[in-house]
């Protein structure tokens, strides 16, 4: 008889992750729910239609082993294809130093594929954006690094 694997038998290695429905927006939302970033990370290629950040997030995929390591962030960068349109509400870009913390992900579908993601930031700051279809990346681009406040955030519900 064969056992199913564990999340704890893999191995450390950065995620790399892809959503193209609402379950899989999901997983990305916890993980990098109480990333921060600040207004300078943030790009929209409209030629490309694509959307990206590069964020620091809180490795909740381990958190159960901050004891032995301590609590630990890395840099990721959270893309978002196929933007039509971008919108924000209480996001002063003009101070390339102000920093946002992402509080939640969410997606509303219309027709055909299409629909709207809205990133909900703290301080009541929020960016929408209008997609063709839902494709959003997660992927981190450097080695953990022991988070500068020691501390973990608060839990994802």
């Amino acid at each position: 008889m064969t056992e199913d694997a564990r999340f704890e038998d893999g191995k450390e290695a950065p995620l790399r992750l892809k959503a193209l429905d609402a379950d899989d927006l999901t997983v990305i939302a916890a993980l990098v729910q109480d990333a921060v970033f600040p207004a300078s990370e943030m790009r929209w290629d409209r030629k490309a239609r694509r959307f990206a950040l590069l964020l620091n997030r809180y490795r909740w995929e381990d958190a159960e082993n901050s004891v032995r390591h301590g609590h630990e962030r890395v840099q990721a960068v959270l893309a978002f294809e196929d933007v039509m349109r971008v919108q924000s509400q209480g996001v002063d870009k003009s101070d390339p130093e102000m920093v946002f913390s992402l509080l939640s992900i969410s997606f509303t579908p219309g027709e055909d594929g299409a629909g709207r993601i809205e990133l909900t930031l703290a301080g009541d700051g929020a960016i929408a954006f209008e997609v063709e279809a839902l494709e959003v990346i997660l992927r981190d681009v450097t080695r953990p690094y022991v988070a500068p406040s020691g501390k973990a955030p608060a839990h994802p519900e």
